[in-house]
């Protein structure tokens, strides 16, 4: 009942529905897809982690072109669910950031990564 009242509502707004996803998964359910890195600025900053042994703060805001506080509250995340870790320090009187990836990091990174080109394999199976 509450399907039909959703769809005539969305026909006299001269919207469709959504479709119902197409992609077929053999073999367990599908994986659930990690939102903490899946979100576009945490993926760049874990997978720029991942191909380097660390990075500064200014590192990271100067290959992701984006701003102090972007990188700051996306790294502060990643940090605190133990995906990358974070050193302060002083070069003379400058505060230098630096960040590594951890363990768990590389390990959600992967399973992130093998997510998506199941993904994409059973889309090019369509």
């Amino acid at each position: 009942m509450a399907k039909q009242a959703a769809a005539s509502v969305a026909k006299r707004r001269g919207k469709r529905e959504a479709a119902k996803p197409v992609i077929e998964w053999t073999g367990t359910a599908l994986p659930k897809l990690d939102r903490l890195i899946h979100e576009r600025m945490r993926l760049g900053i874990i997978s720029a982690l991942a191909a380097n042994d660390s990075l500064t703060f200014t590192d990271v805001k100067r290959l992701l072109d984006t701003t102090d506080g972007n990188v700051s509250v996306h790294a502060r995340k990643l940090e605190e669910a133990g995906y990358i870790s974070c050193k302060k320090s002083f070069q003379g009187r400058v505060p230098k950031t630096e960040y590594k990836i951890t363990a768990a990091g590389r390990r959600a990174l992967q399973r992130y990564l093998d997510h998506m080109e199941a993904l994409i394999k059973a889309m090019r199976k369509r």
